[in-house]
């Protein structure tokens, strides 16, 4: 290797520039200025964070009512089943978790998707000759929240948009207009059981619009859609060529007079990335273990959308490597009373609230069919001295100290 020298000229006094002169085997040449930076603090949040709102947290955070205080405050503003101690999760599930613990076999690093047992026991639990799965199919994920911000990130570029229901769950809206998504909503019908709107929702459609998020079992309406409506929304994606998000965490949670219908089963045709997670139907929303389904018997998504989710969910590593540890158990010998004892609890929660709410002039109550959702309506005629839903439901607080979600905070309005 040829020796060198840098000389640096010196002018008496720190320059704002420099010369700088590089000799190598005594050949000179001047490289050229190199200005120098004037340090200075300049801390900004990033655009992702500027851009990141929920509006559940925007109204609730907002409100400066306080409660009565001679009445126990009934929080029923998030889907949280552990919040009253009332439906604690069954013991087989909390001992696979003890056993996954004192193994000492789950405590290192996985590969970012999971552990590939435990996606092969989520493929087995729900594989179907209609929409069969297998271990490659799984994405591990740190819930299902997780999950659906995946599927966002690996679908959309920002620009683009997709479809979201109204009323529907805020975080769709959250995620992806963090990352520079746009969010275009379509109705849900009230009078209908919150059947879609088919023909407004596919006006919507255009050139940049890359992924339609159907949620089945609803929150926060607790609508089940049926078979013939799921195959009209099918038909609507096929046609247009638009892939599914199918938010189904509560699937399976559905009350006896209704039915739950895997979207994948129902098609071939379209593509489709099923999230899902224990949170739910196990009653363990804090344990953060969900998954994507990924549904593509035509190979519309190819390497590419599989590869992409393994690249995003190598951000965090993976979910926590204890849940995969005590999956097998937790899928394969929770029993089917404690799952039957949880819906009878719900139903009968639900048949109470709606009784009730029925018997007030001006609340028009739907009666839902699962999840662990109600929406009421509010004929504000019968109710002048509020301007909106918000006010209602503040001064329900304040009197009643019921804390409910306003359907402004659903986007319904």
């Amino acid at each position: 290797m040829d020796p060198y020298v840098i000389q640096m000229q010196d002018h008496g006094s720190l320059p704002s520039v420099l010369d700088v002169h590089v000799n190598v085997a005594g050949r000179s040449s001047v490289l050229g200025k190199v200005k120098s930076r004037k340090a200075r603090w300049s801390v900004r949040p990033s655009d992702m964070s500027n851009k990141t709102f929920n509006p559940i947290r925007a109204i609730v955070d907002n409100m400066k009512v306080k409660p009565n205080p001679n009445k126990t405050m009934i929080a029923l503003s998030i889907g949280d089943p552990t919040v009253f101690g009332n439906l604690p999760t069954d013991p087989e599930v909390t001992q696979a978790m003890k056993d996954a613990l004192d193994s000492g076999k789950f405590n290192g690093y996985v590969p970012s998707i999971g552990y590939l047992s435990s996606r092969e026991e989520v493929a087995s639990y729900y594989h179907c000759p209609e929409a069969p799965l297998e271990a490659k199919d799984v994405i591990l994920t740190s819930g299902c929240s997780q999950a659906i911000e995946l599927c966002l990130a690996v679908l959309a570029n920002p620009g683009q948009n997709i479809l979201v229901p109204r009323p529907g769950f805020s975080l769709y809206r959250t995620l992806a207009e963090s990352m520079g998504i746009e969010v275009k909503l379509y109705n849900l019908l009230p009078e209908k059981n919150w059947e879609i709107d088919l023909k407004q929702l596919e006006s919507l459609i255009d050139e940049k619009t890359v992924c339609l998020i159907v949620n089945n079992p609803s929150n926060p309406c607790g609508s089940v859609f049926s078979r013939r409506h799921l195959q009209k929304i099918l038909a609507v994606a096929a046609r247009q060529c638009v892939p599914i998000l199918a938010d189904e965490i509560y699937g399976d949670m559905v009350f006896s007079d209704s039915k739950f219908e895997p979207l994948a089963t129902l098609s071939s045709k379209v593509p489709i990335l099923s999230c899902g997670g224990l949170a739910k139907r196990w009653l363990v929303p804090g344990w953060r273990m969900g998954w994507i389904l990924i549904h593509d018997r035509r190979d519309i998504f190819g390497n590419e959308i599989r590869d992409g989710l393994t690249k995003l969910s190598q951000r965090i590593l993976g979910p926590c490597t204890l849940v995969q540890g005590a999956l097998k158990s937790i899928l394969c010998r929770t029993p089917r009373v404690f799952y039957h004892n949880t819906l009878s609890f719900l139903k009968s929660n639900a048949d109470l609230c709606y009784g009730a709410l029925a018997a007030i002039p001006g609340l028009r109550p739907i009666h839902p069919s699962g999840a662990m959702y109600l929406m009421v309506g509010i004929e504000m005629e019968h109710f002048p001295e509020f301007e909106n839903d918000v006010e209602f439901t503040e001064q329900l607080v304040a009197e009643q100290s019921v804390h409910c979600l306003p359907a402004t905070s659903r986007s319904l309005i």
